[in-house]
Formats: C-alpha cells, structure tokens, sequence
C-alpha cells in the first residue's frame, strides 16, 4: 500500500503539471517517498480542524513543488477536490503555483523564494517552544507541544538566508525543528558539482545540529526510522535524503526534469511502470482511504488529548496574558496610556522609543523581538523581561545576532503563531530584509520593524550607513504601511495602529537626532496619515509637507517666512503616506487643497512624492548618495541644509 499511494501521489502531480502546461515535475517524483512517510507515518493533523493549535506544522521550503504538496494533502483528505487539482496554477483557486497561506486548507505558510521557508520555519520552532512553556497546566502537561518539518532542496541551502537561520537555531537548539533534505545534486541549470559541494551534513554538525543520512530516497522503512530518531533528538536535526530527481522519467538525474512538463509519451510510460491507469487525475480511493486512516489513528488520540488539555487550560488560564494563544484579536488602545513623558525634553527619538516599547511590553504580554546585533544603537531592548535562549525561553529578547535576512524571516514564523513581534536595525541595512519583509506582506503578518539612523543625517558613518532610496522601497511594497514620525506623541499614534493591526507589517523608521515635543502634534490625528501640524496666519501661499525630524524644519521655515515676508505657510505632518492616501477624498482636500502651491521636505528619495506637488522643482528631497561629514556638512554636500530650503521654497512662492 506504501507503493500505491505514492505512485498516486506522482502521478497527480505529474497530471496537475500536465493540465496546468507548467510547474516542476522532478521533485514530485523524487521526493513523494519523503512527503509520504512525513504523512503518514509521523505528522500530527486533523483534516477536519486544519487550524488546530497544537498541529504539527508542514513547511514546504522548496515551495516550487507545491503539486506534490496539494496531492498529498488531496490524498490526506483535506477539503480539496479533484477540480482544485486541475485548476492548479490558475486564478482564484486554492492551488496557487507556489503555496500561500489562507487559500489552500493544510498549507502552514506561503513559500515560493527559495530559503524563505526554512528561515521561517526556525521562527515558528522559536515561537513553539515559547508557547509550550507559557501553557504548562498544573499537571505538567501543556496545551502545545508540537514538531516543525521543513523539506527543503539543494536551492533552499544554498540561499544565505537558510545559514543565517539554521545557525541560529543550533545555537538556540531547537529540537522540535526536522529539516527533510531531498538531495538531488541538481538545480535548475544543471548538476550542482558546479555550484555547491558543501558536505552538508557536517556543515550543519558545526552549527550545533543532529544530522542522519538516508542513502536511498524510496526506502519508506529507512525515512520513517530516520524521522523516528530526530524526534527523540535533544538537538534540530537535518536529515539528507539521497533522491533522483524526477526518478521514473526519461529524463531521469538530469536537470530537465526540473521545471518543464513531462511529455505525453514520458508520462505514458510512467504510468505502466507505476501501474497506475492512464487516464488523467485518476485516484486510488482505497488507497488515499488507507492515508486518510493512518492519519486518523495516529492524531485522533492526540487531538483528544488536546481538547482534554484545551479545557483545563480555560480554567487554569482565563487571565488576558493569555488571551492571545487562542485568538489574535485583542486590542490596545495606547493613546489612553501614560508613557511618562516630560513635555519638555529634547532626546533623540530612539531614546524616546525605547520608552514607549518598554511601557508597550508591561501591557502586551505577546510583545517579543530583537535585533541584529545592534539593539544597544537602535534602543530596542525591552527591559528587564529576559533574554531568550536555550538555556531560557521565557526571555522575551531575542539575539539575532548580524543576521538580518534571517530575522526578517523568523520574524514571519514567530507571528504565524500570533505573537506581536518586532525586530530592528539600521535603516540602510533594511535591503538585507526586504524578502522577508515582502514574504510578510504576502501572508498578511502584522510584523513591526523598528529602522533608527533614518537619513543622512547619520553624517560621519558615510553613505554605506546614510539610507535615502529604502523609504521609495519599502513604500512600493503592497500591504505596507511605513511610518515616520516627527515626535514622540506621533511615535505613540504610529505604535497605536502597528500594536493593533491584523493584515498588515509596519515600518517605524525614526532618527538618532534629538527633537523636543511639538505643541501642535497629535497621536491620534496620525490614524489619517497626516493632518495640519501648523496653521497658517492669513491667507494660504502654500503648503509644506514633511515627515519625520524634517517636520521640525518646515515649521521653522514656515515662521521664517511670515515673520521676514509675511507669507502664509500651513505645514502638514504625514508620517504615514499610504494611511494618508486611504482617507477619504474630502479628507484629502481639507487637508491639501488644489490650487495651492505644495512642497515636500524629506531627507531621502523623491520617488512617490510627485503625486502631491507641480514639478520636481517643489521636492526638496535627496536624490544622491551622501558622504562622509558632520551632520551639517553632509546636509549642505546634499543641498538640504536649511538655507537652501528655505530659499528655494521662497523663490518658487515669488
């Protein structure tokens, strides 16, 4: 029965392949023994509560083998049918060319970059191990406690991303973290002996993990006792699976087999040496019967077990810390809270955030995150609350240690299980992040990115340290909010939306210079996105837009102006431009009126800005790389020094 189940699993993929004239039939033939024995013989599912906490979680970190994936799980009994098969590929349905959370019922997490999902799945190891110790019942017992698998290819360890991550997690040693490795030795180009000779194994033996070699790939008996061992490891473990990439084609070994259908003859002779009838799409239903049943003899008593725990952990657990765990919809209202801040202090606004994360992690019991090695620059280190480690997984500060690809990525898998997480760098080291941070906009993760340094005004660093084209970046990525704010009262209404927000990652990107409060800012006004920090004094000349510490200026300059030429100036504060854009048209123009001369002042790229003014001559932006210098110096090598701003602004109002 092991053989005809899997021979209905390749060739159900090999069909989905088929209809959709595309996808990648080698690792659905090569590496179905691997996804078959995971299924089952050792994951813990329930096919008819797909969300259960205390599931096992599948990763498919070689995400371009998503047809092998949708035909198990077909064959597992989740609720796809035959016709979701053969709509693999196509618009609005729940076979997507790579998997994506929420549209196909068993898949944990979108995948498709390469590296993204064994990253991620370190992430949800971490996350794992936290919430077993947060729900441990009085009876020893906890209401979580589960396993991570990954499988992953080739493709997945040589992105830098996975070493980031599988790093880290040996030294954290995640044993509840198995990595199922189909070791082809080829890639989409060709034979990896060009490429990547790593002994693979004894590169992650450095790192800290358990590794097994499994010799044969179709061996179900070998996988099965290599998968057993793992889960009594006291390390994460690697196990490398020698397979043939699409074995059973012609084009058997070879990398042509990769990412092109098979031919009508090729999968003609498949079939018959399979034994499997040669109609497209046809199921074995006593066989995916019998998958459907080791599945339920093995989880139901587990399941039971849980739902046993689930009650208990109600009555020993009805307190808000907890809430969480169950359900991600609890709110905070922070503009009601007091962050005891003195009105009239000038610090610079990471100081001022590292007090309002701190104050945010008293009363956010699911508050986590860190940074990559730079936590002492950035602020962001919540105090007194611990570090995480294996030695201690109550600490609510994680070491990332110089990996901020792999943060942003563990950042993901820590959501997936509804922690409120952050993570922070310098801002021009952002570039390193951006797939994960698209990754999280994708899977709708509300991830807070903390990024200090803001701009230019860094000075001395120089330019590899001065970000100015990232803002345009991270403002281009759908589903993205970016926030810079001017002040700590603004900083406040930034983390107000951020701490509530359910779909959608943030960006709170904030300067290492000092600023006092402004009278005139307002955290809650910062839900719209901007909204008029200065009024003007009599009848409008123009209007001034900026963000983050550059608000300050346009004030000054606005005062300059009517106090030397009796010009009108109103300033608007946005320091979130895609919540501004979301306001209502009438919104809009109550706050920037047509027909009004308008200015942008921001110390970084003026890509996007052109929607709100004449021409290129009204950004006062900075369109170059800066240097190294004082503050002042750079910002005058930069024309964006204050004088010239303001002359320019004064010249084109004339």
């Amino acid at each position: 029965m092991d053989r005809e189940i899997i021979a209905n699993i390749k060739t159900l993929g090999i069909d989905m392949i088929k209809e959709a004239g595309s996808g990648h039939p080698g690792i659905v033939l090569g590496a179905a023994p691997i996804i078959y024995t995971l299924y089952a013989k050792h994951i813990n599912i329930n096919v008819n509560d797909e969300k259960w906490l205390n599931r096992d979680r599948f990763v498919m970190s070689a995400g371009h083998g998503s047809a092998l994936l949708y035909a198990t799980l077909f064959m597992a009994g989740f609720s796809l049918t035959l016709d979701d098969l053969k709509n693999f590929r196509k618009i609005g349905s729940k076979t997507p060319g790579h998997p994506e959370l929420g549209v196909t019922p068993g898949v944990d997490m979108s995948t498709g970059p390469l590296g993204q999902g064994i990253a991620t799945a370190v992430g949800m190891a971490i996350a794992e191990k936290k919430l077993e110790n947060e729900t441990k019942l009085k009876s020893g017992k906890s209401l979580i406690n589960h396993k991570i698998y990954v499988l992953c290819g080739d493709g997945d360890l040589m992105e830098g991303v996975s070493y980031e991550a599988t790093s880290l997690a040996g030294s954290l040693n995640l044993n509840n973290l198995i990595v199922l490795y189909d070791s082809n030795n080829v890639c989409l180009d060709g034979n990896t002996n060009k490429t990547f000779n790593d002994n693979v194994c004894e590169r992650f033996k450095a790192m800290g993990w358990n590794t097994i070699y499994v010799k044969n790939g179709n061996d179900v008996n070998d996988i099965d006792k290599a998968i057993n061992s793992a889960k009594k490891s006291s390390k994460p473990t690697l196990i490398q699976i020698k397979t043939v990439i699409g074995n059973g084609s012609l084009l058997a070994g070879t990398n042509a087999v990769h990412g092109k259908g098979l031919t009508d003859d090729d999968i003609k002779q498949l079939k018959f040496n399979l034994q499997v009838p040669q109609p497209p799409f046809y199921v074995n239903e006593q066989a995916r019967e019998e998958l459907k049943r080791q599945i339920y003899n093995r989880s139901n008593k587990k399941y039971d077990e849980w739902a046993t725990n689930y009650r208990q952990f109600e009555l020993e657990y009805s307190d808000n810390n907890h809430k969480f765990i169950l359900k991600d919809n609890v709110e905070y209202n922070l503009l009601e809270h007091d962050f005891y801040l003195d009105s009239n202090m000038k610090e610079a606004m990471r100081v001022t955030n590292k007090t309002i994360m701190n104050e945010i992690a008293k009363f956010v019991p699911n508050f986590i995150g860190g940074s990559a090695d730079l936590a002492s620059a950035t602020n962001t280190y919540l105090e007194n609350l611990g570090d995480f480690s294996k030695e201690d997984i109550n600490g609510k500060n994680i070491w990332f240690g110089v990996r901020e690809h792999a943060m942003g990525s563990i950042l993901n898998g820590i959501s997936l299980y509804n922690y409120r997480v952050f993570g922070s760098t310098f801002f021009s080291f952002s570039d390193y992040m951006k797939p994960a941070m698209r990754m999280a906009a994708i899977m709708k993760r509300p991830i807070n990115y903390i990024f200090t340094h803001d701009s230019i005004s860094v000075g001395q660093d120089g330019p590899t340290h001065q970000p100015v084209e990232q803002l345009a970046m991270l403002r281009a990525i759908p589903n993205f909010n970016v926030f810079r704010p001017c002040d700590a009262k603004e900083i406040i209404g930034c983390w107000n939306i951020m701490i509530n927000s359910k779909t959608t990652p943030s960006a709170l990107i904030i300067s290492r210079n000092e600023v006092p409060i402004l009278e005139t800012s307002d955290p809650k006004k910062v839900m719209n996105g901007a909204y008029i920090v200065e009024m003007e004094r009599g009848p409008l000349d123009g209007i001034i837009i900026a963000t983050g510490t550059e608000v300050h200026n346009a004030i000054h300059i606005a005062r300059d102006l009517y106090n030397e030429e009796k010009i009108n100036i109103r300033v608007v504060s946005m320091p979130s431009r895609e919540l501004f854009i979301k306001t209502s048209s009438e919104y809009q123009e109550q706050i920037l009126p047509k027909g009004y001369k308008k200015f942008v002042i921001e110390a970084a790229s003026s890509l996007g800005w052109e929607r709100f003014v004449y021409n290129d001559k009204y950004l006062f932006t900075v369109n170059m790389f800066g240097a190294s210098g004082t503050k002042d110096d750079v910002y005058k090598y930069c024309h964006f020094d204050y004088q010239t701003i303001k002359k320019g602004i004064l010249d084109l109002i004339r």
